[in-house]
């Protein structure tokens, strides 16, 4: 479960777990890094590199690149920027593509296309068969091990685990070879997710409790047996969720260790930035379908979907979660999060909302439309370019973030034009019901899963 979305007065806070530009990189111009000044008075550093009309684009002194108008900065600065701009060194950025595009206006690069190492676009996206991360490609780095402070640090490629008691170097590998293969996971699913650590912290961040008490104390949900905030970008697990015993003085795998919990929890903390935007049934459904890909020892058979689907809900049948307690397919999409959560009213109800979520990013990655999934990437994909214009935004120096999480920016800076928070996910829907009303998918998406020997 994810229980937490950081937002700042309704606008969505980005951690930059990655950096994505909204418009073409430029050659460095000769300038060096200096002292700018915006028109009410902020200072901050950065070096001019290039300049598109009225718009100027300046690399930050954190290494990030920023494009806003120039009568956002002091009238001096925009002097010797206009003064700069016939200067060989900095580049002039046109507003048409050359000849060779018919002298038309070139397409702005979207989220998944366009930039350099970015996801191809959904007509050419495939489904991968396997993804695997062999033993032998984790290596474990042991940092601080400190019984007196209950802290014991150990870092994989991606990862940095926090633990409470030390581990066999076994049961580390292991964690965090699902932690990796995860990652792999969903960064091969042709949902357009490009994760990278958070960029200030270099690592992914994960604490592991000895206790489910020792879990609580530390802001664990009762009735979990794992979590991700995102506000702190730390997930959080328990020893007995993995089902770890000890042996002496270290830690080991029990014959029930299972890794279940991991899967959907490292699959929202791979979805961090995209979380803000999206419906809470996609943020768990998304978490459920990773989590019910047959998985063994790093390597994920995400060819078999339609087995971890049959197994999902004979095993979800047998919890009592039955599919005739089902509410309509197209109420359940349109549901806000404060909905879910009053509906979450014991383990029994959210099971069954977890369970319809699973039921529904299934379909819409397999058997809606022309079974591939266009749809659902096309929607994934509007999410990227939303998350992009904010994460850009907030980049910009003239925007001021307050300690409180809500933030000040001069009249004449435009916001971006895609909705804030979750409002942008649920009007986007209409990606995926693409003119059906709610009868008629709820018809298809029976019928669908019908054809695959799956009663609904």
């Amino acid at each position: 479960m994810i229980p937490q979305i950081v937002r700042c007065f309704g606008a969505p806070v980005f951690v930059a777990a990655f950096s994505l530009c909204a418009f073409a990189q430029q050659p460095a111009p000769a300038q060096a890094m200096r002292v700018w000044t915006s028109a009410n008075g902020q200072k901050f550093q950065a070096k001019l590199v290039g300049i598109e009309g009225e718009n100027v684009t300046l690399l930050l002194a954190n290494g990030q690149t920023s494009k806003f108008a120039l009568n956002l900065l002091s009238a001096a600065d925009q002097a010797a920027i206009r003064g700069a701009a016939a200067a060989p060194s900095v580049p002039a950025m046109p507003n048409t593509a050359p000849a060779a595009n018919g002298g038309k206006p070139a397409a702005p690069p979207s989220a998944t296309n366009g930039k350099p190492g970015a996801p191809s676009t959904a007509k050419t996206r495939t489904w991968p068969a396997t993804v695997e991360v062999p033993p032998n490609s984790i290596e474990i780095t042991i940092g601080e091990q400190d019984a007196a402070k209950r802290r014991y640090v150990y870092k994989s490629q991606s990862f940095e685990f926090v633990s409470q008691d030390k581990l066999a170097g076994s049961v580390m590998k292991e964690v965090a070879r699902t932690f990796e293969a995860t990652r792999s996971l969903v960064s091969a699913l042709p949902w357009g997710i490009a994760p990278k650590p958070p960029a200030d912290l270099g690592f992914y961040q994960a604490k592991l409790f000895v206790t489910r008490e020792d879990y609580f104390a530390d802001g664990g949900p009762q009735n979990s047996g794992g979590v991700y905030f995102s506000n702190d970008r730390i997930f959080r697990i328990p020893f007995p969720s993995l089902g770890l015993q000890l042996q002496g003085k270290t830690w080991f795998k029990k014959a029930d260790y299972h890794g279940d919990t991991l899967v959907h929890e490292v699959t929202h903390q791979m979805m961090h930035d995209f979380l803000p935007f999206l419906p809470k049934w996609i943020i768990e459904g998304t978490a459920e379908y990773t989590e019910s890909l047959p998985y063994n020892a790093g390597r994920f058979l995400a060819g078999s979907h339609a087995r971890g689907l049959k197994e999902y809900v004979a095993k979800a049948s047998s919890h009592r979660t039955l599919t005739s307690e089902f509410r309509p397919f197209g109420e359940h999409i349109s549901m806000k999060r404060d909905n879910w959560e009053s509906l979450s009213a014991n383990s029994h109800s959210q099971h069954l909302l977890y369970f319809q979520s699973y039921v529904l990013v299934y379909f819409f990655c397999h058997l809606d439309g022309d079974g591939k999934g266009t749809r659902w990437m096309k929607y994934l994909d509007a999410i990227g370019e939303a998350r992009d214009e904010w994460e850009q935004f907030f980049r910009n120096p003239l925007v001021k973030m307050n300690g409180d999480g809500s933030y000040t920016f001069p009249n004449n800076l435009p916001r971006p034009k895609a909705k804030q928070g979750e409002d942008f996910g649920i009007e986007k829907l209409s990606i995926l019901f693409d003119g059906r009303d709610a009868a008629t998918l709820e018809k298809e998406i029976r019928e669908g899963f019908k054809k695959i020997g799956v009663k609904l």
